[in-house]
């Protein structure tokens, strides 16, 4: 590539460091799924993040396998999963393309917008039991305490920026993290093209290590878009901390599911915009 300082191309050209973006297909028990673009790294902990934050699976038990096959196009994720919740997904089943930017993709109606996913059947073993309600599909995570404390969030997500490798290296990716219980140190830490990319490799990550979402808090490197409140709830996560701005859909989502929703997180500040009972504030201090 070519720099330009102060309107003056330099006269060498240099190489760069440049984000990987490539096609992935997932694939369910042989039926293509979905093509999203994104970033080809911790790709087993996307399958298994997407998989429950889309309602495709209930718990890690769900999940029989995951093969990568690489290809001129991209990686094609052959992922198994349990009889029962293929033909849930057969019934419900939609096609949609992922794009970096898009979250919303093969959504139908506009009634159907502001709907969590269907969930699948029980399994013998779930991620959270007291979250999600199969009978009614809500989810409503605003009886489940904060174990951890505002300034220990603040804490990990100045922390996280440093820990963002791929940014650091690219200034292309976003992040996501998992901040646990009595710690300021984030964990599972995760990094795509798409930030909703990111979030699912980070509760896959969760999945896969048997975490628990409801002890801790996740972290994200952009806004806090609809989808991104959406995934953090069917993770039964009841916190999530974002760098910049919420949207008014996030926000109303936040309030509907009971997820604690903090945007403008940095610098030791935050603004909370749903649910700010979850931590002790004070107008005298450092709160707690």
């Amino acid at each position: 590539m070519t720099r330009v300082r102060n309107g003056v191309a330099l006269e060498h050209t240099e190489n760069d460091a440049i984000a990987v973006e490539t096609p992935i297909a997932m694939e369910f028990n042989g039926i293509n799924h979905a093509v999203m673009l994104a970033t080809p790294n911790d790709l087993e902990d996307f399958a298994w993040g997407f998989c429950l934050t889309e309602g495709i699976v209930r718990s890690a038990d769900d999940i029989r396998d995951i093969e990568q096959e690489h290809t001129e196009q991209g990686i094609i994720l052959h992922v198994q999963i349990s009889p029962a919740c293929m033909q849930f997904l057969k019934e419900r089943r939609r096609q949609m393309a992922g794009r970096t930017a898009c979250g919303l993709c093969g959504v139908e109606t506009l009634d159907a917008v502001r709907r969590l996913p269907l969930v699948a059947p029980a399994s013998t073993a779930t991620l959270n039991n007291s979250v999600a309600s199969a009978a009614d599909n809500r989810y409503d995570l605003s009886h489940i305490p904060a174990s951890l404390t505002l300034p220990q969030l603040l804490d990990g997500m100045a922390a996280l920026r440093e820990r963002q490798t791929l940014h650091l290296a690219t200034g292309a990716t976003h992040a996501a993290a998992w901040l646990p219980a009595n710690s300021e140190v984030p964990a599972f830490i995760r990094e795509d093209v798409g930030r909703h990319n990111a979030l699912d490799k980070t509760i896959g990550a969760l999945m896969r290590h048997d975490q628990h979402p409801d002890k801790g808090a996740l972290l994200v490197s952009s806004r806090a878009s609809f989808e991104m409140v959406q995934k953090t709830a069917m993770a039964g996560c009841p916190i999530l901390a974002a760098v910049s701005a919420p949207t008014t859909a996030a926000v109303a989502l936040a309030r509907e599911t009971g997820v604690t929703l903090l945007g403008f997180t940095r610098a030791q500040h935050a603004t909370l915009y749903a649910h700010p009972h979850r931590f002790q504030l004070s107008n005298k201090g450092r709160t707690s």
